[in-house]
């Protein structure tokens, strides 16, 4: 894959926006000083990409080799991410932390058709597409950019950027921190897996949260 040479200024550029992302997700999520953060990502990095790199595809948004194997590491993603939140995740941060905190208005899907299309509606478009442009597609991006685009820079965005999706979801409490904390890095290792197609992030978080609204519906769920 054809990398964008990075120069000592767009490095900087990068920092930059890394910076000014990060502000932006702490501002909000833990704060709330400023309107939510996965709108304001989702514009800036599509104005950012298409300006820097000339097109989208930097994002992630390019044809797969095999929609398989997009279809196979986003299943395997959803799987590893549900087995971990539910038989690890929770029941040790249980001796530690309060429960975690559901989004708000889940609470009130079981046996309402209604609210659980409209929140089916909201997990592939807010949550799905939105985040992942945001915290993949862009913030990921921009934190290898400053390490240059290498392989380690890349490991380094991945864990930078799942610090931030688990700060995203501040409202959860700490478990849920650390629970949506280990989701990114989940989401960010299938994208690299999967030669940076951000269809396949996207397809595992809409999946994993499809699972989450089906599980509420039935109240098998809390």
């Amino acid at each position: 894959m054809n990398e964008t040479v990075q120069t000592p200024a767009s490095r900087s550029l990068s920092a930059a926006e890394l910076a000014i992302g990060a502000a932006i997700v702490i501002g909000h999520s833990v704060y709330r000083v400023l309107p939510n953060e996965v709108p304001i990502l989702f514009v800036l990095a599509l104005v950012s990409t298409r300006l820097r790199e000339g097109g989208w595809a930097a994002l992630g948004f390019r044809r797969p080799k095999s929609w398989t194997v997009v279809i196979l590491l986003a299943l395997g993603a959803a799987a590893l991410r549900l087995a971990l939140g539910q038989f690890v995740i929770e029941p040790v941060a249980a001796h530690f932390w309060p429960p975690i905190v559901g989004p708000k208005g889940f609470d009130k899907l079981a046996g309402d058709p209604k609210a659980a299309l409209a929140a089916l509606g909201l997990v592939w478009t807010f949550a799905a597409f939105g985040e992942e442009i945001g915290y993949r597609g862009y913030l990921m991006k921009r934190a290898a950019d400053i390490g240059g685009g290498t392989r380690l820079a890349w490991i380094g965005g991945l864990t930078v950027s799942a610090v931030l999706f688990g700060y995203g979801h501040y409202y959860k409490g700490p478990a849920g921190i650390l629970d949506s904390g280990v989701a990114g890095l989940i989401l960010g290792g299938v994208y690299l897996l999967s030669g940076r197609c951000l269809w396949t992030c996207i397809l595992a978080h809409g999946l994993i949260d499809t699972i989450g609204v089906v599980l509420l519906f039935f109240g098998l769920a809390d």
